[in-house]
């Protein structure tokens, strides 16, 4: 082996080796802390504007509900208290005119005559109305005058009809007219006495809360 030969086996074999360079440090990005303040700023804007306009879509759909539920219970008074407004007015000239007849009998010691045609003449009230307002809590959402108004009639009503329902049965299940005539026609004579107090209050009621009920519905009175 030659001196070149030993040389060349003491070269380094394989790919070059490159002086090793210092690491570069990795570029970090400072974040523009002014721009993520306004964008934070705008995402908790829009998020609450977001909220409040859901809460005020609520508010106005709960309205709009309540609104159209007064209207539809205040449309079933109007009908109902018409009818019973009817009903009262077919039966009141009755009432005075039995009374009258009743009078009569007393004063001329039962020598004038007395015509029972439609007996103590009871009026059946309805109230399907108030009883499905008070189920669905309808009156809250009215006004309150005119919900007062409503329980007066109602009231009156209940009076009218606890009134028949107590008396009337003690009338006819009592005295027999032809028996003792004076024990039987009595307590009709109180019995229409106290209707010519129910008779023309209830009228007045009626008349007095159906103006308001149409006010209440924009005027639109329909069919009387």
């Amino acid at each position: 082996m030659t001196q070149d030969d030993t040389a060349r086996l003491d070269e380094p074999t394989g790919p070059p080796q490159h002086a090793a360079t210092p690491t570069q440090p990795a570029l970090v990005t400072t974040p523009h802390h002014g721009k993520s303040i306004l964008m934070i700023g705008l995402e908790v804007l829009l998020i609450s504007g977001g909220v409040f306009l859901g809460l005020m879509g609520e508010q106005w759909r709960e309205r709009t509900e309540q609104r159209e539920l007064a209207n539809d219970a205040l449309r079933r008074f109007r009908t109902e208290i018409r009818t019973n407004r009817n009903a009262v007015a077919a039966k009141v000239d009755y009432h005075a005119t039995l009374e009258k007849q009743v009078r009569a009998y007393f004063d001329t010691k039962g020598a004038a005559s007395i015509n029972m045609s439609q007996g103590l003449g009871p009026v059946f009230f309805e109230q399907a109305a108030w009883d499905l307002a008070i189920a669905t809590q309808a009156l809250a959402y009215m006004d309150a005058d005119l919900s007062f108004a409503l329980s007066r009639v109602y009231t009156l009503q209940q009076g009218y009809a606890s009134h028949q329902a107590t008396v009337a049965p003690t009338i006819i299940f009592g005295r027999s007219p032809t028996q003792d005539p004076a024990a039987f026609w009595r307590p009709v004579l109180w019995y229409l006495g106290d209707l010519r107090f129910f008779d023309p209050e209830i009228l007045k009621a009626y008349e007095e809360v159906l103006p308001r009920i149409d006010r209440a519905l924009g005027g639109s009175s329909g069919a009387q």
